[in-house]
């Protein structure tokens, strides 16, 4: 089937790239020229495994392929995904100023019946308002005899196993009414669904709201869990044994109930904010949403207050090695990173930072410049060097299992402030080494 993809942001490059993995044919649109020419020349503007060698195999295979032409990409589609962004406006709530501009372009240039395929993350009523743009264009142009469906399929990826989730979906949730559009958006699909059923048919409006109300739900698990794991703290429990006791539980489950600095990335803040103001756009307090996100923002600051508490508030011209600056591992996105919170928390207490990511260090460049108060390092042992003690924000791998005798050696002060409960504290006290982590009275 020939698809076109409207955003080679980080989901429709995904996107794009699975689809022509599996045989279809691909056409990514993008207006910024510059990141088209350096797909096609094979180098990928993000970090996720896997990706690079899709895109550069599909590209060479000619099944994949990148252009600004929006009229040769609008001819060439059977199906026309919307793929770019919906950045939170200054009231929180999403943006969709970019979706409407691809919307008014594809009716701007179709010439039969056309599927527009919803693929950002959109707030209910989206789909309406594509519908009534493209209309309008049509109608301007009196091709009203032109026909459309405009058909929501949000994606459920996860940062660091994007590829992985795209190419063996749990589910595929299609939005419409349109018997027409179901049978493309079947066929479509038919390669990721063989073993067994995974397509879930609904209207639009219930599609679009599954997108914000996974995310969310998801969030809700962490804060939970964050505020738990304080609570914990405070009576004397240790809240990785609380996580083990109520994960068990197969209404519970494990997934998500980890303990630490709070959430980031580029789409659970955003979503828990825009479902927010979309429930207050109809007048509905979104109690449990907004509690939800106020536990996130308090939770960024708890390994700074542990910090600054054992320093008894005196960090000046003390000097803290970090180990992950990404929000999560297998990232290099450090959109709403815990690490910065707490970074910029540090310098404005007068301390310095050494700090060391497996991916996220050009990103960190690029956000904070060349700071005299901020030293990124080539590997996490050269972070050490001179450091008054350790932090650890990110829970990547080569993190797990460190040299506790060198992180002694180097540091000044045999101090671990670990923020996503890496290791065990009687292992870690045999060692000799003070440790600080979340909700464990230790």
């Amino acid at each position: 089937m020939k698809v076109t993809v409207f955003g080679i942001g980080y989901v429709g490059l995904v996107q794009g790239a699975v689809l022509a993995e599996v045989g279809h044919d691909v056409v990514c649109i993008d207006i910024d020229a510059n990141k088209v020419e350096r797909l096609k020349q094979g180098h990928i503007p993000i970090y996720e495994p896997g990706l690079e060698a899709l895109v550069k195999e599909n590209h060479a295979a000619g099944r994949l392929n990148f252009t600004t032409d929006a009229a040769a990409g609008v001819k060439h589609g059977e199906v026309q995904f919307i793929a770019v962004g919906t950045p939170p406006d200054e009231d929180g709530s999403a943006d969709l100023k970019y979706v409407l501009a691809v919307a008014e372009t594809i009716a701007q240039y179709m010439e039969g019946h056309q599927i527009i395929i919803d693929k950002s993350t959109v707030p209910v009523g989206t789909a309406d308002k594509v519908s009534a743009k493209i209309a309008q264009v049509l109608a301007a142009r009196k091709r009203e005899e032109l026909g459309f469906d405009v058909v929501s399929n949000p994606e459920f990826l996860k940062e660091g196993s994007a590829v992985a989730d795209c190419m063996r979906p749990d589910r595929i949730v299609i939005g419409t009414n349109s018997k027409t559009a179901e049978d493309v958006m079947r066929e479509l699909y038919a390669p990721f669904n063989r073993n067994h059923e995974k397509i879930i048919v609904m209207d639009v409006r219930s599609a679009e709201l599954t997108k914000y109300a996974a995310n969310c739900m998801l969030a809700t698990k962490i804060s939970f869990m964050n505020e738990m794991a304080n609570l914990a703290e405070m009576l004397g429990a240790d809240i990785e044994m609380v996580r083990q006791g109520i994960g068990s539980d197969p209404r519970i489950g494990y997934q998500f109930l980890y303990a630490g600095v709070g959430y980031g990335g580029s789409c659970f803040p955003k979503d828990v904010q825009a479902l927010i103001r979309t429930a207050d756009s109809i007048d509905f307090d979104a109690k449990v949403l907004k509690a939800v996100e106020s536990r996130n923002e308090l939770q960024k600051s708890v390994l700074f207050k542990k910090i600054s508490k054992h320093f008894n508030g005196d960090l000046s011209g003390k000097t803290f090695a970090l180990w992950g600056l990404s929000f999560k591992p297998n990232t290099d996105d450090m959109r709403e990173a815990p690490s910065r919170v707490l970074m910029e928390a540090l310098w404005k207490a007068g301390a310095k930072v050494q700090a060391f990511d497996p991916e996220a260090m050009k990103e960190a460049q690029r956000i904070y410049g060349n700071r005299e108060d901020l030293t990124l390092c080539e590997t996490k042992e050269s972070a050490l060097i001179g450091a008054d003690s350790l932090i650890i924000v990110t829970e990547w791998q080569e993190f797990k299992a460190p040299d506790f005798d060198f992180i002694k050696q180097q540091v000044k002060l045999a101090i671990i402030f670990d923020g996503r409960n890496l290791f065990d504290p009687k292992r870690i006290s045999k060692k000799g080494i003070s440790y600080h982590s979340i909700g464990r009275n230790f």
